[in-house]
């Protein structure tokens, strides 16, 4: 098969070096020349600057590596062109164009994949395993929290010019580190209603907010917080469940997930495989991929679930400009 990747960012360097890993060799990369990455890895790859030139390699897949503003731009020649398709989180920074894309995906007949790779961690695989048993009857709160100090991603370049920091690209806290947004949502089941704050007040001077703090209320009657920023030091990203009958924490630094069963008045705990490190979640996610546009397997995070996160983003920011609760069933999904 022949993969397309557009975009060399660090994400796009990452799935690259996967394929290879997995055995794929037949590459294609459109860029744009904006990476500050060195070209090491890619001196054996056709690139093109132009995406109608990339396309008339005819590849099989699309790996949707830019900046989210422009997903669309690639995506949508790619699924008219037959590709499947594995686009990074969010899928894009408004509902501007996702019903083109929808119809693109059902003329071309590709498979779509959102890339949540958090979906892929043994962690939070093994939360889902203990909700759907039960272990702690039914989930009543939960709160969700990551905070990581932005210059600290990527300190080869200045990070004001990344993607995370620059509005025009579809950057900010709460696009970047959605992740617990599709988490929640996937444990937990569909979002009835949203509020939220956010804030750019920080020494980082930020056009886009750095922190946010979120609050859903879940259809099944469940609530939660999730607090995102791109300022704390040492960073955290952690889950807590509390249920009926128990907890479930997991910490994604440690990689390991308890479970407290009140009955017993015992902590289980469950570590991550010995050599787990955080590209097993990419690799994971790479090979289920690869499954996906072999037609073997029908993807785990798809393009309604990309909508579905997508939406939860939108409305997280128009609570926070109006100061108003929003409810979802009557949010629009519209530019």
């Amino acid at each position: 098969m022949k993969f397309l990747i557009a975009g060399f960012g660090s994400i796009g360097r990452r799935h690259l070096n996967n394929l290879r890993a997995l055995g794929e060799t037949d590459l294609v990369l459109y860029r744009t020349h904006h990476s500050t990455l060195p070209d090491t890895d890619i001196r054996d790859v056709p690139v093109e600057t132009d995406f109608a030139a990339a396309l008339a390699y005819r590849p099989d897949a699309l790996i949707v590596a830019n900046p989210s503003s422009l997903h669309l731009d690639v995506a949508i020649p790619a699924a008219e062109a037959g590709c499947s398709i594995l686009m990074e989180k969010p899928i894009s920074d408004s509902f501007e164009r996702i019903d083109v894309l929808e119809r693109a995906l059902a003329m071309g007949g590709g498979g779509f994949l959102t890339g949540f790779q958090y979906r892929f961690h043994p962690g939070l695989k093994q939360v889902n395993d203990w909700l759907a048993a039960g272990e702690i009857g039914e989930p009543v709160s939960a709160r969700a929290h990551w905070g990581e100090y932005l210059p600290g991603w990527h300190p080869w370049e200045d990070y004001r010019q990344s993607y995370a920091a620059r509005k025009d690209l579809g950057g900010g806290v709460v696009n970047t580190l959605c992740h617990p947004l599709d988490y929640l949502r996937w444990l937990l089941g569909d979002v009835d209603s949203i509020w939220a704050y956010t804030s750019s007040r920080s020494e980082l001077h930020l056009e886009v907010e750095d922190t946010a703090e979120i609050g859903l209320r879940f259809k099944q009657g469940a609530t939660a917080t999730v607090h995102l920023d791109y300022l704390q030091r040492p960073g955290k990203h952690t889950l807590e469940i509390v249920g009926e009958r128990g907890t479930i924490e997991w910490d994604n630094g440690t990689g390991v997930t308890r479970l407290f069963r009140a009955g017993a008045r015992e902590w289980v705990e469950a570590a991550p495989p010995a050599d787990f490190e955080r590209n097993k979640l990419f690799l994971a996610e790479m090979a289920h991929f690869i499954r996906v546009v072999k037609h073997e397997e029908a993807p785990s995070c798809t393009l309604a679930d990309g909508i579905a996160a997508l939406k939860l983003t939108i409305a997280v920011h128009t609570s926070a400009k109006s100061g108003c609760l929003v409810k979802l069933d009557e949010f629009p999904e519209e530019a």
